[in-house]
């Protein structure tokens, strides 16, 4: 699907909107600033001795352009008839102190949130941006997973080791898609053959990706605001694939040792999946059977009703959450949508949870007993995550709505025309073309999910980030 992009141009209207958006970190109370013993800290803090010299392997990060906060590098070269990963991630467990200012700080934090105005980092940006992350033409310590593959991609082999990186180059996804496909990937050109491998191994477990389309809102050259929808490249989903792969193996480790914390979808139950199949036959697009996984890999990107049936599998994938344990394990261990074990463990940058998962892993891989700090904490992790990812949501929602509606003020009293994604009762989500707006509408009764509907924009409100509809 095409990147499609709505724009606020300067008014009234813009104003209002900047007030807004700048009202909601307030009431997320959410500060950007730290406090002046976590910046001392962080200036100061050094991470222990790496135990490998990694410096010769060339790693590189591949990341969303401009990013400072880079988490993960990774180095892929082929082994016999397989192939060797190493995933290199940020040393946070190194760099923060167990009950200290930094640490105390990330727990109220929990996240890096991410407004349209820029990040409420998780650590300071001296660490998050700088002395911790895996920049490129530096030295820095990590925490590298080695994996070994097979000839179809299935993990042979895992080591974790401390050791000092140095990247040789920050690479986007743009630019690496498109030397993918000038058959110029370079550091990147083994990442679709491993990638795609992998992709494999998800599917003959079960698994299932929904990638839906990315909405976020993004400032223009102008000092206005946009929102920008996009479907994700597929070097992105190779990419992925390496993340999730270090997952799987960090939660393996966590559950030999009977110590953790496992990231938990559950399963769809029956009543999820009848309402999907409805849905999808309502679409024209229906789920015959088979794993719902391969229908979701299998929709044509370029189809209109893609969309529609993406945002109503959203509801299959619903649940999330944490689950810890120490000293034995959850009845439930299996993340559904990815139909393994898992564990976040990749980015200890911008997520609270990953510092405990790496700190925990690499004790068990050396053969140490987990720290007691760990032991002493980990029941809290569930909540404090929870609370951080909803405060992560409401910002999310109230941005889009507020530029949304800001999008929409223009159009007050005019008719538009609107797709109808999803059928609420006597509510649809809709879409607009132009603007690209995402909203909530009556609808007459014999519409259906597919249908174009003629609708009147009775009311735009910005502050309160609501948009009103009529039929007439």
């Amino acid at each position: 699907m095409p990147q499609r992009r709505s724009h606020v141009a300067p008014s009234a209207a813009q104003t209002e909107l900047a007030a807004a958006l700048a009202g909601l970190r307030a009431e997320l109370d959410a500060p950007v600033d730290f406090p002046a013993d976590v910046l001392d800290e962080a200036r100061s803090s050094t991470s222990p001795a790496p135990e490998l010299d990694l410096r010769d392997v060339p790693f590189v990060t591949l990341d969303p352009p401009g990013s400072r906060d880079l988490d993960q590098a990774f180095h892929l070269d082929r082994d016999g008839g397989g192939y060797r990963v190493r995933y290199a991630i940020a040393d946070v467990p190194g760099f923060v102190a167990p009950g200290g200012a930094i640490d105390l700080e990330a727990r109220r934090r929990g996240q890096t949130l991410y407004a349209v105005d820029g990040s409420i980092p998780l650590h300071p940006p001296v660490l998050s941006e700088n002395r911790a992350s895996l920049l490129p033409d530096v030295d820095r310590p990590a925490l590298v997973w080695t994996f070994g593959l097979d000839g179809d991609g299935v993990v042979i082999a895992t080591r974790l080791e401390r050791a000092l990186i140095r990247s040789r180059a920050q690479l986007d996804y743009a630019g690496a898609q498109a030397a993918i496909d000038r058959g110029e990937g370079g550091a990147v050109s083994l990442l679709p053959e491993i990638g795609r491998l992998r992709i494999a191994q998800e599917r003959a477990r079960g698994g299932a990706s929904l990638n839906l389309p990315d909405e976020e809102v993004i400032r223009t050259d102008g000092g206005g605001y946009a929102i920008r929808r996009r479907s994700p490249l597929p070097v992105e989903e190779w990419n992925a694939q390496l993340s999730l792969m270090t997952g799987m193996a960090a939660a393996s480790l966590m559950l030999e040792a009977r110590i953790g914390i496992l990231r938990t979808m559950p399963r769809p139950d029956d009543a999820a999946f009848d309402t999907f199949r409805r849905q999808t036959a309502a679409l024209g697009r229906p789920w015959a059977g088979g794993e719902y996984g391969d229908f979701l890999r299998g929709l044509d990107r370029t189809d209109p009703l893609t969309l529609p049936v993406l945002q109503a599998a959203a509801t299959l994938f619903r649940g999330a959450g944490y689950a810890t344990f120490d000293g034995s394990v959850p009845d439930e261990t299996v993340q559904a949508a990815i139909a393994a074990p898992y564990a976040h463990a990749t980015a200890p940058l911008r997520r609270l949870v990953d510092r405990w998962t790496l700190t925990i892993c690499l004790a068990v891989s050396r053969g140490e007993p987990v720290p007691a700090w760990v032991r002493d904490s980990l029941a809290d992790l569930p909540g404090l995550m929870q609370e951080s990812s909803q405060r992560a949501s409401r910002l999310d929602a109230a941005t889009v709505n507020a530029v949304e509606a800001a999008l929409v003020t223009p159009l007050v009293g005019t008719w538009v025309d609107a797709t109808i994604i999803e059928l609420r009762g006597e509510r649809a989500r809709i879409q607009l073309g132009d603007p690209a707006v995402t909203a909530s509408a009556s609808v007459p009764p014999e519409a259906r999910p597919g249908d174009v509907v003629r609708l009147r924009v009775a009311r735009a409100d910005i502050a309160a980030g609501e948009i009103e509809f009529s039929l007439g």
